[in-house]
């Protein structure tokens, strides 16, 4: 009797309350999530971009620069070379630092890297060390399984930077950690569904 009186004080659709209730604290700690998660990478590639500027600082003060005279009409010195891959590395870290989540901003800042590196080895040679995302020593080939997804295995491959540093190697791998998380997350249904309400998109690792 008692049970029925209770019943009958409830609100008429109560169950649909009870349901709307539940959704909207999903949605409350699933959009919390997400936007944890983009925080994570956008905290992370602010300690990538300081680790960059450190490279590109060294870079600039070790141009060896080149004889007059020692190249024909036309050809590039390796120094020349060098100085132009500098710059254009230095504009795309300052566009990509504008939006770091942004597909194309970061993928142009990983060929204006790789350019870089490849004119400094030129000039330089190969490096001496290379260093792991945990900021040991590199093996001469990454160990273990990486999946069919090039991005992440390119991830995995440790990058020789010009300062002999693990800190650039450490501040990649925990950026290219946090754009895998919130990729992940964001490829999760009916979590990508808030995603694309929100504009949240893709983010690409630094490769």
């Amino acid at each position: 009797m008692l049970h029925e009186q209770a019943m009958n004080l409830l609100p008429e659709g109560w169950p649909w309350w009870i349901v709307g209730a539940v959704a909207l604290f999903w949605f409350i700690g699933a959009h919390n999530r997400l936007v944890r998660l983009r925080s994570s990478a956008l905290q992370a590639y602010g300690a990538l971009d300081a680790a960059l500027m450190r490279q590109l600082d060294f870079v600039q003060t070790h141009v060896i620069p080149t004889e007059p005279g020692a190249f024909g009409p036309g050809e590039l010195t390796s120094g020349a070379s060098l100085r132009a891959a500098a710059r254009q590395f230095g504009n795309m870290l300052g566009a990509t630092r504008k939006q770091p989540l942004d597909m194309q901003a970061m993928a142009a800042l990983g060929t204006a890297l790789h350019a870089l590196l490849s004119a400094w080895q030129r000039q330089h040679g190969d490096p001496a060390m290379v260093f792991e995302a945990d900021g040991t020593l590199s093996r001469p080939a990454p160990l273990g399984s990486t999946g069919d997804d090039p991005a992440v295995a390119s991830v995995a491959v440790p990058i020789a930077w010009p300062e002999a540093s693990a800190a650039p190697e450490i501040a990649r791998g925990q950026f290219n950690q946090a754009v895998l998380n919130y990729n992940a997350a964001i490829a999760q249904f009916p979590a990508m569904l808030m995603a694309f309400i929100f504009g949240m998109r893709r983010a690409m690792p630094l490769i």
